[in-house]
């Protein structure tokens, strides 16, 4: 079972590391990026496989409209359920996640990548290469 797969647009084609990762197919995908990230995951669901899409920050700077999966219909054929979600569709349910995510992140069951550059001097080189893809997770500049 693949619980956690994170690409790495370095390490070659996105279809190719899902299906090194999971070579039977993936059940449940969820999807903050949109574009060639969507359209690998939807040629590697399962027949069943649902989809959760909550962004699309490939799209997010772009300066034409983004183009879609060019495979969409496979969702269709292999009968996907793909369904947007917004964290403003459930604000009523935050006071219980953030009890439930401060006690995660204590104990280490819910955590996040990171790349830290120590000095304020360093933030123009820092967000220059975060935009260049040179960071892992979130990019922080350390005082």
């Amino acid at each position: 079972m693949l619980s956690e797969f994170q690409s790495d647009h370095r390490q070659g084609g996105l279809p190719e590391q899902l299906a090194q990762a999971a070579p039977d197919g993936i059940d449940v995908y969820l999807d903050a990026v949109g574009g060639d990230h969507l359209e690998a995951a939807i040629g590697a669901m399962r027949t069943g496989g649902r989809i959760a899409m909550v962004g699309a920050i490939s799209g997010y700077n772009a300066t034409a409209p983004a183009p879609g999966p060019h495979n969409l219909f496979q969702a269709a054929a292999r009968e996907v359920t793909l369904r947007g979600m917004l964290v403003t569709s459930h604000l009523d349910l935050f006071p219980e996640w953030l009890g439930k995510a401060a006690a995660w992140l204590a104990d280490g069951t819910l955590h996040t990548e990171q790349t830290v550059v120590d000095g304020i001097e360093n933030a123009p080189d820092a967000f220059l290469a975060m935009m260049r893809g040179a960071n892992t997770g979130k990019m922080l500049v350390r005082l």
